[in-house]
């Protein structure tokens, strides 16, 4: 039986693999580096939704615990607090956990490793791709269908020759990883606009596990990180800088998320500012999106327009991050004059502010799998004949939802979603 080839064993291919695997189909993951980066924390809160979904593979309750949970944003400008956002806490998992990136990866590399039906190959750089109506062959693989999770600089589009549109913005930022006890009666996220320690620009503070707290300042071309700046938010306390690099904003879409048997994931797929958490968590939903679908597909039980349904489904999703993140973008970097009116009178009134709007998962509303009227349908030809329809919801044929329309996470919850 010929396996899903996977390109990437970043988390959103590794979630991929685990989802296929899941549903009896082998798979074969190609990462092109040697080994797993083990070094900063990179991408980290992952929220409840998306931890409910790695809970299905085994490992969405050991993510959560490894991290640090927060239920309280303050945003402040200047020297005052503005605005003060707060999470209830319900059953289940929390609303958000802040999980470093390479924590993530390995706990999802250690369910890869005792998975039989999955094939992780370290050191293989992907150098061609073809396929044909039978399945998508590489130099020396033969696989039934490919998604690809190879990250911003995908090899695997560049050889679709599928465009990756968007904008670079200019601002520059300096990310570390700060190890420091600030005193914090519980763990929460900080955001500062025009501090006096940086004016004119923003930082932000965010909890992690073991004492460590992920600083961005957004700075200058030709600031560095310095002592200074560092005392700055941890006053005499003794720190230790754990990890630190720097980045600048991109907003980018490939022009399709399909081609043939191959779909694009996570960052192959799309890019966009982190503040909201939404790559990471946008992108474990592709991998859950694309992996049921193949199964379906493999197995028979998919209409000939399942597949198409990914490209719809995804692309209207990771649409509607990149306008989230573009308005926040342009509230944090005012672009012009009525950009820069606009923010100083939401930071004035404390209204209106835009520091990143939390994600939540795409309700899939207009997906081809409900119809025009946004009700869910056994429509045959699009979804196939492995999918039923219960208490007003389309069923996958591994027993999940394919589909819903709800309009917030409390409508999902009063009706057992």
């Amino acid at each position: 039986m010929k396996p899903v080839l996977v390109v990437g064993a970043g988390p959103v291919g590794m979630t991929a693999a685990l989802f296929l695997a899941k549903a009896g189909v082998p798979s074969v993951i190609l990462e092109k580096a040697t080994g797993r980066q083990q070094q900063g924390s990179r991408s980290i809160c992952v929220q409840r939704d998306v931890l409910e979904i790695l809970e299905r593979i085994g490992v969405g309750q050991a993510v959560a615990d490894a991290g640090v949970t927060w239920y309280t944003g303050r945003t402040y400008y200047r020297d005052r607090e503005v605005l003060t956002l707060t999470f209830p806490e319900a059953e289940g998992f929390p609303p958000f956990v802040n999980t470093p990136q390479t924590v993530v990866e390995q706990l999802l590399e250690e369910r890869v490793r005792q998975e039989p039906l999955i094939e992780l190959r370290y050191g293989h750089a992907l150098e061609s791709l073809t396929q044909d109506d039978e399945g998508v062959s590489t130099k020396d693989l033969q696989a039934s269908h490919c998604i690809a999770a190879d990250g911003v600089h995908s090899t695997v589009r560049q050889l679709l020759n599928i465009p990756f549109e968007g904008l670079s913005f200019d601002d520059r930022f300096i990310i570390a990883d700060v190890r420091v006890d600030l005193d914090f009666e519980t763990p929460e996220r900080r955001f500062y606009f025009d501090p006096p320690w940086n004016p004119g620009r923003q930082v932000l503070l965010h909890p992690q596990p073991n004492g460590v707290w992920r600083i961005d300042w957004q700075v200058a071309e030709d600031v560095e990180l310095t002592d200074d700046r560092i005392r700055a938010i941890v006053g005499d306390k003794p720190y230790e800088v754990v990890w630190q690099s720097t980045y600048r904003f991109h907003q980018r879409r490939a022009g399709t998320f399909r081609k043939g048997r191959i779909l694009l994931a996570g960052d192959a797929a799309h890019v966009m500012s982190p503040f909201g958490a939404r790559g990471l968590n946008s992108g474990i939903c592709d991998a859950d999106n694309a992996a049921w679908k193949i199964a379906a597909d493999r197995n028979g039980e998919a209409g000939p327009n399942l597949l198409d349904s990914y490209d719809a489904e995804r692309g209207r999703a990771a649409d509607e991050n990149l306008r989230i993140t573009g308005d926040t973008m342009r509230f944090l970097v005012p672009g012009n004059e009525e950009e820069r009116i606009h923010r100083q009178k939401a930071l004035e009134s404390g209204e209106g502010i835009d520091s990143g709007k939390p994600f939540t998962p795409s309700t899939y509303e207009n997906s081809p799998l409900t119809t025009d009227g946004g009700e869910l349908v056994p429509n045959s030809r699009t979804a196939g004949p492995g999918f039923q329809i219960r208490d007003g919801r389309l069923i996958r044929p591994d027993g999940h939802v394919a589909a819903r329309r709800c309009d917030d996470r409390v409508k999902r919850r009063a009706l057992g979603w």
